[in-house]
């Protein structure tokens, strides 16, 4: 089953993820062991967030390292964007109501 990345990042526990392996890439035990949560969970999260290509595993000897993956998440910064400059143009249009409204009680 192929997931969307959306889906991905609407669970509070791979948002959580992604924010510590962004800092450095980290193995599943080093991961779970900030979560309440069995390792089953913490592997089935991190198998998710992988189907999604917001992390990537790299085997070095014995350990599998998992890592942010930079380019992914540029995509929903980019899909965010087109929603950032609605609501910029929402909140200048309200500064200048509210500068108007200051400057009428003033005189």
């Amino acid at each position: 089953m192929r997931r969307d990345v959306f889906q991905a990042i609407a669970d509070p526990t791979r948002r959580a993820i992604i924010a510590l392996i962004a800092i450095q890439a980290m193995t599943p035990n080093a991961i779970a062991e900030h979560f309440e949560t069995t390792r089953q969970a913490v592997s089935k999260h991190l198998r998710i967030l992988n189907e999604c290509e917001l992390i990537t595993a790299k085997q070095e000897g014995r350990e599998i390292y998992y890592q942010l993956e930079i380019n992914k998440m540029k995509e929903i910064d980019k899909w965010l964007a087109q929603f950032r400059q609605i609501w910029e143009s929402r909140f200048n249009q309200l500064d200048n109501v509210l500068a108007t409204i200051k400057n009428t009680k003033k005189r």
